[in-house]
Formats: structure tokens, sequence, C-alpha cells
């Protein structure tokens, strides 16, 4: 009998134990971190963004991988293709860059990543969702859903998006936006 006893103890120990460790704060930043916090943090400032907003498209787009490159040629670790790269270049008067750079430095691709999200935000007049939406499906299409009443633009609907794809991202990127602010306190 105290053997079942002793058992039943330690198994409330470990159960508590277990569920301080998932609730605390400093633990879950080992399963949610965030890498290039400087770069994503300046960039969020300059391009007056959410720096935790620019942190979830970057752990959905590419896990924080530099270098990477998707089947349709979007490249680096906020995933943008060579046209939008370009575009922006030019309407932000960055400096110029190889696809090489956008693809691996990634000072060079949060650089232009962040940019285009604040010309997003101020398409969709500031609606988070829509810009993220947009990140993914681009402009046009986003603007045709909202135009027709496909969608309205809010998170609550987000399953009346028409590309399963763009639904799921933009399910993702708020999830990971929720889980970066509820675990840091600040960027």
């Amino acid at each position: 009998m105290s053997w079942l006893r002793k058992k039943r103890v330690l198994l409330l120990l470990f159960l508590g134990f277990t569920i301080l460790l998932f609730f605390n704060s400093t633990w879950l930043s080992l399963f949610y971190p965030i890498y290039y916090k400087s770069e994503i943090r300046q960039h969020a400032q300059v391009n007056e963004l959410d720096p935790f907003i620019v942190a979830a498209i970057i752990k959905v787009e590419s896990n924080y991988k530099p270098g990477a490159e998707s089947r349709k040629g979007a490249l680096g670790i906020m995933q943008i293709m060579p046209d939008t790269a370009n575009w922006v270049i030019e309407m932000a008067k960055l400096p110029e860059a190889s696809l090489e750079e956008i693809r691996n430095e990634t000072e060079t691709n949060i650089a232009i990543g962040s940019w285009y999200l604040r010309s997003l935000s101020d398409q969709f007049e500031g609606n988070q969702i829509a810009m993220i939406a947009a990140y993914n499906a681009g402009p046009t299409n986003v603007k045709n859903w909202l135009k027709s009443g496909r969608w309205d633009g809010r998170l609550e609907t987000s399953k009346d998006i028409p590309f399963g794809e763009t639904r799921h991202y933009v399910q993702r990127v708020t999830h990971y936006y929720k889980q970066y602010s509820d675990i840091y306190d600040d960027f």
C-alpha cells in the first residue's frame, strides 16, 4: 500500500513539474525561438510593423533557414519572389541586390520582405490578416476576394479564403504570432 502511495506522489510531482515547465514562458521560448532578432527589430521599426508578425511570417515561410528557395522560385528566409524583390528594390530605393544575395543574406531579405509587408499593410489599410493573406496569395487576389465579398478580411472568417494554401498560411502565421506575443515580453 505504501509503495502505491509513493508512486502516486511521484506521479503528481512529475505532472506538476511538467505543467510548470510548459507554462513558463522561458521554457516555451525554447520551442518557439526567434532568430535574427536585431535584423527583424530594425526593419520592422523602419517599416512601422509589429516585429512579431515579421518573425511569424519568417517562421512559416522558411523556419529561419537562409538560402531557402521554393519550387516556385521564392527566395530566402522571407521567401520573396524575384520580381517582387526587384520591384521593392526599385520602389524603396534599396541598394541593388543579386538573386544570390536575396536568397542568402538575411539582412537583405528581411529589408525587402519588411518593406513589402508595409506596402501590403498600406494597401489593406492596416488590416493585418488581409496583409498576411496578400503576402501569400498576392494583393490582386485578396483585393478581388474582398471586393466580391468572398472573404471579409477577418481571421474569424479565414475559412472563406478561396485558396486552401492561403487559408492554411493565414492560420499558421497567426498561430505563431500569438505564440510569440504570449511568450516574449518584448522584442
